[in-house]
């Protein structure tokens, strides 16, 4: 199942990658989460086997 927090704009963790930063969600199809991360770039998570750590709404949408 995938996490309903999960959709373009928020801003997660991975949780066994650390060093890869902060990340943005920049897409969601299916159990794929296209994924943004500061010192990792685009990265394409399967969301059946990785639960990334909601981080929060992006800031800069706060406006």
């Amino acid at each position: 199942m995938i996490d309903p927090f999960l959709e373009p704009g928020v801003l997660v963790r991975h949780p066994s990658q650390p060093d890869w930063g902060l990340g943005q969600v920049q897409s969601v199809v299916g159990h794929r989460v296209t994924v943004n991360f500061e010192d990792a770039g685009k990265q394409t998570i399967d969301a059946n086997h990785v639960r990334l750590v909601f981080v929060g709404d992006d800031p800069r949408d706060l406006g």
